[in-house]
């Protein structure tokens, strides 16, 4: 089995591949529907353009995601892809509730801390469970560009029906796609918006992710993704 994490991510990747060609290729959120044949368990990992591996050429996953990951959830994959994209119809069409989605929460955070464009939505974002109408009325302008970047966002993804493994492999895969920088193998590019993030963890580690980002590359995580992923 890899030891290092650069033969981890190797790894890794090289199950991307074999995903990649299954599904026929990535999907954009901002295209997708809940009747474009999503399985509903499994694991999913979201790609930004001008984002690649340190060859320059192999696109980098920037996002591990998955859902239905606490006792009796009823959240299907759909339903979770659906609130990380958000709206597209409703009072404010187009947006989306950051507060359900952490992914929308820190992709608005780092928006905010690059371009006081959005400074309308500073008081108040990542602030609460829920808003008012004014309040989201506000925040609407920001949530809306959230949605349209998460919407160019290339996303694969790979069914794992049990509960329990897809917990551990969301876990497994961001510690060890985290940057560490005792053992960098891909950093962000100089351009990535998560270079803007009020969360060092964001910053440090290439991920929209906080949770997880300082644990140890997980050898065991990698290797159930890659039989799930049918490589031998």
């Amino acid at each position: 089995m890899p030891t290092s994490r650069a033969e981890l991510l190797d790894r890794c990747y090289a199950a991307i591949e074999v995903i990649r060609a299954r599904v026929g290729g990535p999907r954009l959120l901002s295209q997708a529907s809940s009747r474009a044949g999503w399985p509903e368990h499994g694991v999913f990992l979201l790609f930004e353009e001008g984002e690649h591996r340190s060859d320059g050429a192999t696109p980098r996953v920037t996002f591990v995601g998955s859902h239905g990951l606490e006792v009796g959830s009823p959240v299907l994959l759909w339903t979770r892809l659906a609130q990380h994209r958000g709206s597209v119809a409703g009072p404010n069409p187009g947006a989306g509730n950051h507060r359900r989605s952490e992914l929308r929460r820190l992709l608005g955070a780092a928006l905010l801390a690059s371009d006081e464009r959005w400074s309308a939505a500073a008081a108040t974002w990542g602030s609460g469970d829920t808003a008012s109408r004014m309040v989201r009325t506000a925040e609407a302008d920001l949530e809306r560009e959230v949605s349209r970047r998460i919407g160019a966002m290339p996303l694969l993804w790979l069914e794992v029906v049990d509960r329990q493994q897809r917990a551990a492999m969301v876990a497994g895969l961001i510690a060890t796609l985290s940057e560490r920088a005792d053992e960098p193998v891909d950093p962000p590019s100089a351009t990535w918006l998560g270079r803007s993030a009020p969360e060092e963890s964001v910053r440090a580690c290439g991920l929209w992710h906080v949770e997880h980002t300082a644990e140890r590359a997980d050898p065991a995580a990698v290797a159930v993704f890659v039989a799930h992923a049918g490589v031998g």
